[in-house]
């Protein structure tokens, strides 16, 4: 028995080693050597302090501001540690009663927009982390931050033009814009 114990021991020791502090040591090195903005959480700064990430959605929920996905995360929105789908499927009433709370809440907010409800407003994203919208998302929100701002509508669509980024290395995915930092700029207009 202690000569198959003492290499099984040895193994165990060695192989815990190298999987449990020399590998990830060393991914954890490459991963800030190669690309440090990311290793570092994709974090936004500003005033020296962090303010969010462009890889995780925040909750906006203010009419002066655009609203982003809805979040699967349970209690907390956008909670980094529950990430994951709702798992609903189409015809799952739970998901059903979400999407029309979604639809009367943006209405309630805008009760004189009449354009057609973008689906990304109303669902949540695989992740239920997202942090972005698409382009018609912010479209569809630009009269209610438009009135509760006091800014000109072409103004605003300007601002979301400016932060809209295009399709993954020009082929992969549709354009989509950031909603923190699209609200960050819009802070930073009006500041202005």
């Amino acid at each position: 028995m202690k000569t198959l114990l003492r290499p099984a021991i040895s193994l165990f020791i060695l192989l815990s080693l190298i999987t449990g502090f020399a590998y990830p040591l060393l991914v954890t090195g490459i991963g800030k050597a190669v690309f440090p903005d990311q290793a570092a959480g994709s974090l936004i700064i500003q005033h020296g302090k962090p303010v969010g990430s462009t890889l995780i959605g925040q909750n906006f929920s203010g009419p002066k501001y655009f609203w982003g996905r809805l979040s699967a995360t349970g209690r907390y929105p956008y909670n980094a540690g529950a990430s994951s789908g709702s798992n609903l499927g189409p015809l799952n009433p739970a998901l059903i009663d979400a999407v029309k709370g979604r639809i009367d809440a943006l209405k309630a907010a805008d009760p004189n927009n009449m354009l057609p409800i973008p689906a990304d407003l109303v669902t949540a994203s695989g992740s239920g982390l997202d942090p972005h919208i698409s382009p018609a998302a912010a479209d569809y929100q630009l009269l209610r931050i438009a009135t509760a701002r006091s800014i000109p509508a072409e103004r605003l669509k300007a601002l979301v033009a400016a932060n809209t980024e295009g399709r993954q290395w020009g082929a992969f995915g549709e354009p989509r814009v950031n909603v923190l930092g699209l609200n960050l700029a819009l802070d930073a207009l009006v500041a202005k």
